[in-house]
């Protein structure tokens, strides 16, 4: 007689980590705040699950590999982003910056002629592979998982090829598998080339190989066809999510106002956007605009399936229809209380200088319109600012937060 799979444990935590580029850096300051909460001193992550694309990603596999010691796997965390520097993500000395140089000249003007394909991406990620080789802790992930700490982590990347969402796991026996229309979920043994996979901004930095079954696909940033970032953790059975943006509502609620005004209302005249502006606004389409429809997605789900769950009652046992177990997911979302992209242009002299120079090329936005500087922006003393951000904004919300991620523990 086979064996059943195991049942997935119940009344787990989940933690979701947006993606972001260099707004990563807020993530980590949101969880060394939690991890100074007195009733998790000393014990292991309140997070049985674990998911994120692009930086969230590499958030999370310190935070996974840590499990049995929370606070410092945050410290971790903090500690790499306030010493991350532009070199330890990309190269930008002459040669590389050439090179690329070369390669697009000869696509975009001599392509049609000698053919074209030359040109990856338009930064060499090189640094930032090696960056993640040294800080991801694979056994780390397995002691997580053998001990019980950890359920699973899954980490996102998109394939290039199909297109599709693609969640990589590892964890316990048994945890949910799927193929859908968008989104696949694979078991797989997760390595840091995973996290550089779901890591790699389109455009910006070039495909990363993956094996997949017998064959080997090419896959970039996890956030570009991850639409419902909360899927893969309530699929993995979390029944509480503590998501975690990098993106400011009200900021973004402003900036509304702004493009529905009247006559009536005292608004500056909108300018014309400039390129580096309309990337930026690609960016947030990729990386920030997803977790909001998300959430607004599971509040509509929430009260369906509430209402669902009343009338289910009063049908007797032997009328109702067998289906996919329905249960009420209980979000909890910290975002930046102040804007980042404006953190970010009062810090662009930051930025190197020679990309700072392609990127002055393609137009300066306002302030509040910086986005693609703060995607780029890898940097200690801009991380630094997202960090005590982060960690102001977790402080202000604690006695919320701990409540959240310590109730179910008291009533189960």
């Amino acid at each position: 007689m086979s064996k059943l799979p195991p049942k997935t444990p119940q009344n787990m935590n989940g933690l979701v980590l947006a993606a972001g580029g260099a707004r990563g850096a807020y993530q980590a300051g949101v969880l060394k705040r939690v991890s100074e909460i007195k009733a998790l001193a000393g014990k292991p992550s309140p997070f049985q699950i674990i998911t994120g694309s692009s930086a969230g990603a590499i958030n999370g596999a310190v935070v996974a590999a840590n499990s049995a010691n929370f606070i410092e796997g945050t410290k971790q965390l903090v500690r790499l982003w306030s010493n991350l520097d532009a070199s330890q993500v990309y190269r930008f000395d002459p040669a590389s910056l050439f090179e690329t140089g070369t390669q697009a000249v000869l696509d975009f003007a001599l392509g049609g002629l000698f053919g074209a394909g030359r040109l990856q991406s338009l930064l060499d990620a090189t640094p930032l592979h090696q960056f993640i080789e040294n800080h991801f802790d694979g056994e780390g992930i397995n002691r997580a998982i053998q001990s019980g700490h950890l359920y699973a982590f899954g980490v996102t990347a998109t394939g290039y090829h199909s297109g599709k969402a693609f969640t990589f796991i590892q964890g316990q026996l048994g945890h949910a598998l799927w193929n859908k229309s968008r989104r696949v979920a694979l078991r797989t043994h997760l390595t840091a080339q995973h996290i550089l996979a779901s890591a790699a901004i389109p455009i910006v930095f070039p495909p990363v190989p993956l094996k997949t079954g017998d064959s080997v696909a090419y896959f970039g940033d996890g956030a570009m066809r991850l639409t419902a970032p909360l899927s893969p953790a309530i699929r993995l059975g979390a029944e509480r999510l503590f998501a975690i943006g990098v993106r400011c509502q009200e900021s973004a609620d402003s900036l509304l106002r702004s493009e529905l005004s009247t006559h009536d209302d005292y608004v500056a005249q909108l300018q014309r956007p400039p390129l580096s502006q309309i990337c930026g606004t690609l960016m947030n389409a990729i990386f920030l605009d997803h977790l909001d429809t998300d959430i607004e997605h599971l509040n509509r789900m929430n009260h369906f399936v509430s209402a669902y769950l009343e009338l289910e009652k009063k049908i007797p046992a032997e009328q109702q229809e067998l289906h996919e177990p329905m249960r009420i997911i209980q979000p909890f979302v910290v975002s930046p209380s102040a804007d980042i992209a404006v953190i970010a242009k009062t810090l662009e002299h930051r930025m190197p200088r020679r990309i700072r120079y392609f990127m002055e090329g393609l137009g300066q936005p306002d302030a509040q319109s910086a986005d693609l500087m703060s995607f780029l922006l890898f940097d200690k003393a801009f991380t630094r600012e997202l960090i005590q951000l982060g960690y102001h904004d977790a402080g202000l919300r604690i006695d919320e937060i701990e409540h959240f991620l310590l109730e179910g523990k008291k009533t189960h």
